[in-house]
């Protein structure tokens, strides 16, 4: 017992570093090229390709969690919902806590608009007890509004927007050393920058893969130590799958970027919900011609924390005038650990 719960957790690892390596350095990059080449104006690709890339991880876990079946399918959903909390509140958290700044009001008001909406929908939807493609066509079509929101919101609300300069890369970390066969097996699975298409296509198949260690691992484990598997996705692997984005958000905070930091945060939480449930929930349903059952779920009061996190960053807002410094910082951090402490007690 002991050796299968260490194998799995060293899998489990493993999958999450190189998840990361994948995502980053060569599914974005390719998704980046890809936009480029298709002449996409930055905000479309943004709220679009990029978007995707980032949150391909949990789009892919919660597909795989869906073809499981039965109570795994609580993984993919715990594993997005998990991930929006730790995004809204770590990383958002962080970001505050690094650097004071201002942030603009329109795009975040956007943001946080469509955010509640997506969160008010995932409700609804559990609360049928029944996903239908009612649901489904809902989720897909409020993230085509949102789209279009980007593109045209500055014609509505004029504000400045963040020009990113190129920066010197960071020092590497110290433990990547480690690390170093596994990015010297990737860089030799992958051929040069130039071919992005093909870079697309193989980070696709990496991605299901490792996407499916993670689901596979977190069974393991849950099932070896007697912990719900939701439990599993709503910490363990919503915090894997994000701390790359909190270590990247809190690099562009310090370089006085805050609020583009906290705009990423949410437009990634806005596609997780509506695309990365949206799109494994109409695929179920039309491969299998019946809906998902999501009565007696375990996820849905961690919905309505999720919603009252949001009605509460945005009276916070609303309180230091779209300020964030180290006190905002504090109070995020806090209410999340919390929520982790609340979500131990439940486990024990």
């Amino acid at each position: 017992m002991i050796l299968l719960i260490t194998g799995a957790t060293i899998a489990l690892l493993l999958s999450f570093y190189l998840l990361n390596e994948v995502t980053d350095s060569f599914f974005i990059p390719s998704l980046d090229q890809i936009g480029a080449r298709l002449k996409m104006s930055d905000d479309a690709s943004g709220a679009t390709l990029m978007a995707a890339g980032s949150s391909a991880p949990e789009l892919f876990i919660s597909i795989i969690a869906l073809i499981y079946g039965g109570d795994n399918f609580e993984i993919g959903v715990g594993t997005i919902v998990g991930s929006a909390l730790f995004n809204l509140l770590v990383i958002i958290g962080a970001v505050a806590f690094v650097k004071n700044s201002k942030v603009a009001w329109q795009p975040m008001l956007r943001d946080l608009l469509f955010y509640t909406i997506s969160i008010g929908l995932l409700y609804w939807a559990f609360s049928s007890g029944m996903i239908s493609l009612l649901h489904v066509a809902l989720f897909i079509g409020v993230y085509i509004i949102y789209v279009i929101a980007v593109l045209n919101w500055k014609k509505l609300f004029h504000y400045e927007r963040v020009i990113i300069d190129e920066e010197d890369d960071e020092d590497e970390p110290f433990w990547k050393k480690y690390f170093k066969p596994l990015d010297y097996v990737l860089h030799k699975i992958y051929p040069s920058a130039e071919h992005y298409f093909i870079n697309f296509f193989i980070s696709i198949l990496l991605i299901a893969l490792l996407s499916w260690v993670l689901v596979e691992s977190a069974v393991v484990i849950s099932e070896s130590i007697g912990i719900p598997k939701y439990i599993i996705a709503l910490t363990v692997l919503a915090f894997g799958t994000s701390v790359p984005d909190m270590m990247s958000s809190i690099i562009v905070a310090k370089q006085g970027r805050g609020g583009m930091a906290i705009s990423n945060a949410l437009g990634s939480n806005i596609f997780d919900i509506l695309i990365g449930l949206g799109i494994p929930w109409m695929v179920l349903i039309l491969m299998k011609g019946v809906e998902v059952n999501v009565v007696g779920s375990n996820i849905t009061n961690h919905i309505l924390i999720l919603l009252s996190s949001v009605v509460g960053m945005l009276t916070i807002f609303l309180i230091t005038k779209w300020r964030v410094n180290k006190f905002v910082g504090g109070l995020l951090l806090s209410a999340y650990l919390i929520y982790l402490i609340n979500i131990i007690y439940q486990a024990s």
